[in-house]
């Protein structure tokens, strides 16, 4: 029914919400400001973003989830009513249906904590179902033949790597390596190279202004962060090769991953996948030579999905749209209230 189905996009780094009949509506990071004395909300998305790193004692601007998973109940349940109330303004007399997209290898018992808080924030049937799908659907890939089509969905937490088949997964893994990892990668870096200690959004302005995966140019940014020896305020100028190599570890991870999976793949789908090749979304699809760095791990062309970060929530309107034919996928666990 019109603005009834909700699909949500529940990420690490940021939530996307999707409603039927408006596409979608809501795009914020996945950040809360809360008042330590009082418990209260300050501030939800954007706004609460730009207080990272910058609060009073008092006041903490806190994510809610790590490694695509609920760390903070209460946080996550507060940000999505907000998200919820903020997309459906107009909220139906009936509890919307919610389709909220979920890691690969998650828990039964995350599971349960992701469809209790998609019930405590206003949800009346919450479906689950895994990224990985939803990607390709909102990838505008056709998985409903018996043909083998990879997709590697690199979101701020999490990797998922599955190939598809006849709209079902037929292998597929989760590492809890994704963007989050690289960020603290180069502030691990910084600080033993260069005795510096540098934030999380320092970090992520690096890596995205001239961080590569595979660089073939060198470009530069100036970071400023604390001494380790002196404390005071210091600079240095970070170039795309030295970000690569405080990229390493996790990029490598990622990479074995991927060939784990094509490892484990039959030969007929691995034969339909080399033809095609291997469809890259999420946020971590954006970072300059990623298609490049995959394709030189696996020898498999890739493709940068259009707009990778919108891929999973646009791929829930395609699920809630044909519901009956992916109802094996849509795992609904029933939570008491």
């Amino acid at each position: 029914m019109f603005g009834r189905d909700v699909g949500i996009d529940l990420g690490t780094c940021s939530v996307l919400v999707f409603v039927s009949g408006k596409g979608i509506v809501t795009r914020e990071p996945s950040v809360v400001a809360m008042d330590l004395s009082s418990d209260r909300v300050i501030a939800v998305g954007e706004e609460a973003k730009r207080m990272l790193g910058r609060t009073p004692g008092n006041i903490a601007a806190v994510r809610p989830l790590r490694q695509g998973v609920i760390t903070h109940y209460g946080i996550t349940l507060a940000m999505l009513k907000h998200f919820l109330r903020k997309s459906l303004p107009w909220f139906p007399p009936v509890r919307p249906t919610l389709l909220i997209a979920i890691p690969a290898s998650i828990t039964h018992v995350e599971r349960r904590a992701v469809v209790q808080a998609g019930k405590e924030a206003g949800g009346g049937k919450v479906y689950l179902m895994e990224e990985p799908l939803l990607a390709a659907l909102g990838a505008g890939l056709d998985i409903s033949g018996p043909s083998g089509h990879m997709v590697v969905d690199i979101g701020g937490g999490t990797t998922d790597i599955a190939v598809l088949s006849m709209n079902e997964m037929v292998q597929e893994t989760s590492t809890r390596v994704g963007g989050d990892a690289l960020d603290e990668a180069i502030m691990r870096f910084v600080r033993r190279e260069f005795n510096l200690v540098i934030g999380e959004a320092t970090a992520e302005t690096a890596k995205i202004s001239v961080g590569s995966a595979m660089p073939k140019e060198r470009k530069e940014v100036p970071v400023r962060g604390r001494d380790l020896v002196s404390g005071l305020p210091r600079s240095i100028v970070l170039d795309s090769y030295v970000l690569r190599e405080a990229m390493n570890e996790p990029l490598q991870i990622i990479g074995k991953a991927i060939r784990t999976v094509l490892d484990r793949t039959p030969p007929e789908l691995l034969g339909d996948i080399i033809d095609r090749g291997i469809l890259c979304t999420g946020g971590g699809a954006l970072l300059d030579g990623m298609d490049e760095f995959i394709r030189k791990e696996t020898g498999v062309a890739v493709h940068i999905a259009d707009d990778p970060i919108s891929s999973v929530a646009r791929g829930t309107k395609v699920a809630l749209e044909h519901l009956p034919i992916f109802e094996s996928h849509l795992k609904s666990v029933t939570v008491p209230l």
